[in-house]
């Protein structure tokens, strides 16, 4: 066991475009956990959108402050206890933050199963996996012949909500950025259709896509994306409010839509939704979601990098340059 732990710091909080100068990697004293605490060994931390919106304030938890070690949700292993409630070897789910070891209280990490391969628990039955099927089935409550929408498609969450859509019988199209994520919808994760925002009028795209009108719209961008998804909505369609990963780097107030009363119009709703609200039935969720997986008609794809804990800033940048495909997670070697 070190008796130093290496950690990522937020040491300024951005005010516009998010960099690499905005991290500084440190050495620490490896900390002892007291009683009713537990010493974990991080394997493989969650890259999200989410982790640049808690640098901009409080959201659903509370803000990073400067100076402070990155907040991050990982998989972790137990190497010491001093709680009934975990031992050494167990694995679970905690919000660690970037660094090698963490010290947190038990009631803070969630026990997982073990299984191969583990990225799932960070990815089809993870955050990313539950809020696809919590967000679309319960807030987006799409109807079989429905046409569901998602932008971020060929992110971690929007991959699951597309597929989830096909498998209760809507058509499916996703946003996305560039040809090659485009294809990988519809032919191998068998979306209906895929639209490049990259490519020309987004506008005029999605209308070609969802000829009839937009039911369900999973927005996980915001913009540009939720405005023109509001142009083509359906009469009683509802929006899901997931997150507005185009304006966590704006510089301004965060655009908000401009033709928000096309809601009055379709007779439509906006709903926003956190995955946290329905923690009460994450056993339900990961058992329907491990039986699609099972039969194939859920794919989960995890686009996993190994290094170590000074790759994370670099990382958490290329999401932003959309450079991921599915989950985006990082192995921490040793």
């Amino acid at each position: 066991m070190p008796d130093r732990n290496r950690q990522i710091l937020l040491v300024e909080t951005p005010k516009g475009k998010l960099g690499p100068e905005h991290f500084r990697l440190v050495e620490a004293p490896l900390s002892k956990p007291q009683e009713g605490e537990v010493l974990a060994r991080v394997r493989y931390i969650s890259l999200d959108a989410a982790n640049r919106a808690w640098m901009q304030g409080a959201t659903y938890r509370s803000a990073v402050e400067a100076g402070s070690v990155m907040a991050g949700g990982a998989l972790a292993e137990i190497v010491e206890s001093k709680s009934p409630a975990l031992r050494p070897g167990d694995l679970v789910f905690a919000d660690t933050g970037w660094q090698e070891y963490a010290v947190l209280p038990a009631k803070r990490a969630a026990k997982l199963p073990r299984l191969a391969p583990l990225t799932h628990l960070l990815s089809v039955y993870g955050i990313a996996g539950l809020t696809a099927y919590f967000g679309l089935l319960e807030v987006g409550q799409p109807k079989p012949g429905e046409t569901v929408v998602v932008s971020a498609a060929a992110g971690s969450v929007g991959s699951f909500v597309g597929q989830i859509a096909k498998i209760k019988g809507c058509r499916a199209v996703g946003i996305a950025g560039g040809a090659a994520k485009c294809d990988w919808l519809v032919n191998e994760l068998g979306f209906d259709a895929a639209v490049d925002y990259k490519a020309g009028d987004l506008a005029k795209s999605l209308k070609a896509a969802a000829p009839n009108g937009i039911d369900v719209f999973f927005d996980n961008v915001g913009g540009e994306a939720l405005e023109a998804a509001l142009a083509r909505l359906a009469r009683g369609a509802r929006v899901v409010l997931c997150g507005a990963v185009s304006q966590y780097n704006a510089t301004t107030a965060p655009r908000g839509p401009a033709n928000y009363m096309q809601l009055l119009v379709a007779r439509a709703s906006m709903t926003g939704f956190v995955i946290f609200d329905y923690a009460h039935r994450y056993t339900e969720g990961v058992a329907q979601l491990a039986k699609w997986l099972g039969s194939g008609e859920l794919r989960s794809r995890e686009q996993i990098i190994r290094g170590d804990v000074s790759d994370f800033p670099e990382i958490l940048l290329a999401l932003f340059r959309g450079e991921n495909t599915g989950k985006l997670v990082l192995a921490l070697d040793g």
